[in-house]
């Protein structure tokens, strides 16, 4: 499994190292804020895994950040589980409301810290991330970095896997070429968006005549990954 990257937001720095020790050793990569708006940075530029997010933050609380990220369609789907010294039931339901996916009550062990963590990674994977997932016969195998269109194994740079493993794992949207430069390359690269043009050609090439009508433009608003469109 490759190594998956946690955010902690906790404005105390005692309780991140502590998190961070106990993820590190459970093999996992750490990114740590002290608030809010570092938070949301770090996840624009890194694009984490998990937010492990306190609910008392100065300035911004956990609670409103949290709000925030799952409004936002580029950053819904990045799992959060809240932390928080606060147990009484509203407060855990206002926290699952809003979208955490857990809620653990502060003191908590760091072992079961880590078994929580590890169940929410587990719902909310999604296949082609770490199982192999297939798509009229095109077959993205993430486990040993390999596809294949049917049953023959094809060849591409690292851009253009990267970039067919998150239209196989995001089907029938159209994004942007902005978008797809945040979501792919990462907010912190700066390229140019006609490079986006250019890996879509060179994709497009890899998969061959047997696949290259999943990858759709949609002229004036960017690309789409989809079967739907008749062959």
């Amino acid at each position: 499994m490759a190594e998956k990257t946690v955010l902690i937001v906790d404005d105390e720095a005692a309780i991140r190292e502590m998190i961070a020790v106990a993820l590190e050793m459970a093999d996992y990569h750490c990114l740590e804020a002290a608030n809010a708006r570092d938070a949301y940075m770090s996840i624009v530029d890194h694009r984490p895994d998990m937010i492990l997010l306190d609910w008392m933050l100065p300035e911004t609380s956990g609670i409103e950040l949290a709000r925030r990220l799952k409004r936002n369609e580029d950053t819904a789907d990045i799992p959060i589980i809240m932390l928080t010294a606060k147990s009484d039931e509203d407060n855990k339901v206002q926290g699952l409301e809003v979208g955490a996916d857990d809620y653990i009550t502060k003191p908590f062990s760091p072992k079961e810290l880590v078994a929580r963590l590890k169940a929410v990674l587990r719902r909310s994977t999604p296949m082609g991330i770490e199982t192999a997932i297939d798509i009229d016969g095109l077959v993205l195998d993430p486990a040993c970095h390999r596809v294949t269109s049917n049953g023959q194994a094809l060849t591409m740079g690292p851009t253009e896997y990267k970039l067919l493993q998150f239209f196989m794992t995001h089907q029938d949207r159209v994004y942007a070429r902005a978008q797809l430069l945040d979501l792919v390359w990462g907010g912190n690269v700066y390229v140019e968006e006609r490079t986006v043009d250019v890996h879509i050609r060179r994709l497009r090439k890899a998969l061959g005549s047997e696949h290259d009508y999943l990858v759709q433009t949609v002229r004036g608003a960017g690309y789409r990954f989809s079967s739907n469109i008749a062959h």
